[in-house]
């Protein structure tokens, strides 16, 4: 049996709780199509996510310093998580349930990957068996 280790993502883009929101918004200036950065303590602890909109809602409109604000100050929690052992079919059924794109996974608290919900939908559809054509 698959489990989300198996399908997610690994080595998501992260940057320490120490570092700036300037840190945060050079990474998206440099992959535009990045829509979050993950933010870890020092022991590789998931501490949240960090999105365009987060610098914005809370640097930008918040009239703050990115160079002076910490990663860890304004991280939002994640809402869920899934552990890397999770039968992969339980996570995807989390994911279609809750209509997520995309999940951190962790072990043990450490962030390892993210398991996202196209990446499960194309290894699903690599894994069921052709068509038969019946009519021939």
């Amino acid at each position: 049996m698959s489990v989300v280790r198996d399908a997610m993502v690994p080595e998501p883009t992260t940057l320490s709780a120490r570092a700036s929101a300037q840190d945060a918004g050079r990474l998206f200036e440099e992959s535009p199509e990045m829509r979050a950065v993950f933010v870890s303590a020092e022991d590789g602890t998931l501490v949240g996510v960090i999105t365009r909109k987060t610098l914005v809602n809370r640097v930008v409109a918040g009239g703050l310093d990115p160079r002076e604000v910490p990663l860890g100050d304004i991280a939002e929690p994640p809402n869920y998580t899934l552990d890397a052992a999770l039968p992969l079919d339980e996570g995807f059924r989390l994911l279609e349930e809750l209509d997520l794109e995309r999940v951190p996974v962790v072990e043990n608290g450490r962030l390892v990957g993210v398991l996202s919900r196209a990446v499960v939908q194309r290894r699903l559809a690599e894994d069921e068996p052709p068509a038969v054509d019946l009519v021939s």
